[in-house]
């Protein structure tokens, strides 16, 4: 994620603002603008931005541009600020007198080199608490006298040497050497630094530093010696083929089609008794085909009113499935009828049915016998329940 055109005019805009009273409040305008996660990569395009200091409109703006990368890690130590090395180039980097920046890489006026030197020695508390146009002025006025620049070099170098290098690659951003960026146009060079930053991503959002990335060649692996004592498959050395057939492909599953459209029709009808023979002659051949022939829990109750003989097979050929209980939950609990008590009565001769599903048969049973007003309908159906029962 890298800073957008929008994101890159803001900062600058942040740090052209001749209204901040100091650099603390640059800091704190900047925290207010920008959320915490978006921080990293708008330090990214102040570093490089320094890095080609002409696309910077003047001194205030590169004094902002240093404190700002200085703040984001003032609480850590310098090996650990991955700006670290930013700030050695600039000290190594000749100095430019003028007010105008010059074409060479971090190559900053002896203002902006002295800011740099207090903030990574002394840091003195007044001088956060002044703004950068401030210090330009001051300086002006009466330059101080210079640090000792050598041994701030070495003591820098020595704490980047393991520092975390931000831009390890080639800049692609060359400048103009016949061209001096005038820092009286700051519109122009803001608009020419966003339109630079964000060049090389679509939407605005670019890669910042627009660097070139070398390839790293690397050696072939050498080949691998097999042994004998090795997998012989990691160097085949068979030259012929076998083709292996396989035994399921194009056989007839015509007679599957047409049980599944027999019990399509017998949840609807009665079958003839050729048909349901057919239908159990298959069921016995082939053990799994009735998980193929189109039987749900709900399609239990048409099947046994319409074909009772096919829904006893069927279900004891179901006992393994892992629907069982919902089929006994459908039979039980549906209408009570002589066919229904005729699967009930084999099922439970055939296997050990669950307690509690009997039970609640019976119990069904029973409500559905009170609740009949024909007195003889209702002692014939009382009969067929303890014979039910008796069994």
């Amino acid at each position: 994620m890298t800073a957008s055109r929008d994101e890159l005019a803001t900062l600058l805009g942040l740090l052209s603002d001749e209204s901040s009273p100091s650099l603390n409040g640059l800091s704190e305008t900047f925290h207010r603008n920008f959320p915490k996660h978006d921080h990293f990569k708008l330090f990214c395009a102040l570093a490089f931005l320094l890095e080609q200091p002409d696309l910077l409109p003047g001194i205030p703006e590169r004094i902002g541009a240093l404190f700002l990368l200085y703040d984001s890690h003032k609480n850590d130590s310098m090996s650990l600020n991955p700006f670290a090395s930013v700030f050695a180039k600039i000290l190594e980097a000749p100095v430019h007198s003028q007010a105008k920046p010059t074409n060479v890489q971090y190559s900053l006026s002896a203002c902006e080199r002295h800011f740099l030197t207090l903030l990574l020695t002394s840091t003195p508390k007044d001088l956060l608490k002044t703004s950068a146009k401030q210090i330009e002025i001051e300086y002006n006025k009466a330059p101080p006298a210079p640090l000792p620049a050598p041994d701030l070099h070495k003591a820098l170098a020595e704490q980047v040497r393991d520092a975390p290098n931000l831009n390890p690659q080639v800049s692609a951003v060359i400048a103009c050497p016949d061209i001096v960026a005038d820092p009286n146009e700051r519109e122009g060079t803001i608009g020419c630094a966003a339109e630079i930053v964000a060049a090389t991503a679509p939407n605005g959002a670019g890669d910042v530093g627009l660097r070139l990335e070398p390839a790293i060649d690397r050696p072939a692996p050498p080949i691998f010696a097999c042994l004998d004592v090795e997998g012989i498959w990691i160097s085949p050395t068979e030259t012929t083929h076998e083709l292996l057939w396989d035994p399921s492909m194009c056989v007839d599953n015509s007679q599957g089609a047409e049980v599944r459209s027999l019990m399509k029709k017998a949840c609807k009808a009665s079958l003839a008794m050729s048909q349901q023979q057919f239908v159990l002659t298959q069921i016995d051949a082939d053990p799994k085909l009735v998980y193929h022939i189109g039987l749900t829990p709900q399609k239990l109750p048409d099947l046994v009113e319409n074909n009772p003989l096919i829904a006893i097979e069927v279900l004891l050929r179901l006992m393994s499935s892992n629907q069982i209980t919902e089929y006994f939950s459908i039979l039980v609990n549906m209408d009570m009828s002589l066919h229904s008590m005729e699967v009930v009565n084999r099922l439970t001769t055939a296997v050990d049915l669950p307690t509690e599903f009997v039970h609640l048969y019976i119990s069904n049973c029973i409500s559905t016998c009170e609740t009949i007003k024909d007195k003889y309908m209702q002692n014939r159906l009382v009969r067929l329940v303890c014979v039910s029962c008796s069994r």
